[in-house]
């Protein structure tokens, strides 16, 4: 069996499938830390110098171990085993060796309860981070990855009583591991446990944050992502609003050059058709008025008064509201701005409701304007058909 080669085929298909079914929110379990998994996986089969397919079973394992995060993150490690299974049948990989790699996958599923050497190298590979001075590092990436998926913060005593928790119930499973590993790993509960003391001494427990937590959580990751959807979609439609406006007035402007151009110089000798281009031409410069209001700024008076600030009535997310202060003046407005969560969301929230209106005013507009070219348009149209049909009578 070519099993260098398949290894190869293998992280192509990883590699592909990580890029396809990209995630900015996997911040930690994306393809860098499969290959770390991997790096580590080679590192220790070399110490215990494995036979070819021994060290192709933890390295595929390795490979596969988290690639069901990309689809079911609450049972990744059996969706992992899948893939990894579909993908070694297809390459014709021996069912005791496909069974063994399925066997590696599964031992990394918490609490790990590897069975033989090449699930304890797995799953040592894939906690390897825990006795290693990168630890910190992605520790903080973890934290993140998690809020990031749970929609809300989560506060880092409260993360880090868990990650202590985490610490104590794991062991290292391989010697080399325990040798190499254990003395940092040590050393990383010993300073989450110190700062967890730390905190403990002002007063503040674990579980009294946590009940905070409870009591006043909100889901503020949820609401800025809503503010911040509303106003690029109100942005978007107001792009779209400038463009139709732009369209009428662009088109009206054409036919007006053509009136003033070509048909005003002949009515002497075509009288009949005076009526029907006074129509069209009343028609243009209308829509085109309208076209015009849609997209005429309407700026305020760009000031606002401490008593604005202190009674929160401002809003200073509008540059129209500013534009004519000091910067002194703003900084500290917006400072005290976002120092209170009331005013900075009320002024989130007449920010977007700002834009509604703005955006109501130019929808109503560019209807009239529509509406006008539309059905004027067909009856200049008609006027000219009825004036041509009775002069030839």
């Amino acid at each position: 069996m070519q099993y260098r080669e398949i290894l190869d085929q293998l992280h192509a298909y990883v590699t592909n499938l990580f890029d396809t079914h990209k995630d900015e929110r996997f911040i930690y379990h994306n393809l860098h830390h499969t290959e770390q998994v991997v790096e580590n996986t080679v590192k220790i089969a070399n110490h215990y110098q494995l036979s070819d397919q021994d060290f192709f079973i933890v390295v595929a394992a390795s490979w596969f171990h988290d690639m069901g995060y990309l689809f079911d993150c609450s049972q990744h490690e059996a969706r992992g085993e899948r893939i990894a299974v579909a993908f070694l049948e297809e390459k014709g990989v021996e069912k005791a060796v496909i069974d063994q790699v399925s066997g590696c996958i599964l031992a990394t599923k918490m609490p790990q309860n590897p069975s033989g050497l090449l699930e304890q190298i797995v799953c040592d590979a894939d906690l390897y981070h825990l006795g290693s001075d990168s630890f910190k590092e992605k520790n903080k990436l973890i934290h993140k990855e998690v809020e990031a998926f749970c929609n809300k913060d989560i506060d880092k005593e409260v993360w880090r009583a868990k990650t202590i928790a985490l610490f104590k119930a794991h062991h290292y499973h391989t010697d080399y591991c325990k040798d190499l590993l254990n003395h940092k790993k040590a050393q990383n509960l010993a300073e989450m446990e110190e700062k967890l003391n730390a905190q403990s001494e002002t007063g503040t427990t674990i579980a009294s944050l946590t009940k905070k937590k409870k009591k006043s959580d909100k889901p503020e990751r949820g609401v800025e992502t809503m503010f911040r959807i509303s106003s690029t979609n109100h942005q978007r439609l107001s792009d779209m609003a400038d463009n139709k406006a732009h369209i009428m007035i662009s088109t009206n402007s054409i036919i007006l050059s053509v009136i003033l151009s070509l048909l005003l110089r002949k009515l002497e000798d075509n009288p009949h058709l005076i009526i029907p281009t006074l129509l069209l031409l009343i028609i243009c410069v209308t829509t085109m008025v309208f076209s015009i209001l849609a997209t005429r700024p309407s700026i305020p008076e760009g000031v606002f008064t401490p008593k604005d600030i202190e009674e929160k009535k401002v809003n200073l997310l509008f540059f129209g509201n500013f534009y004519r202060m000091s910067l002194s003046d703003y900084q500290n407005g917006m400072l005290k701005m976002m120092d209170d969560r009331e005013f900075l969301y009320g002024s989130l929230i007449k920010d977007v409701y700002a834009q509604g209106v703005v955006l109501g005013r130019k929808y109503r507009l560019l209807r009239v304007a529509y509406n006008v070219f539309m059905f004027g348009i067909v009856a200049a149209v008609l006027a000219f058909i009825i004036a041509s049909a009775l002069v030839t009578l």
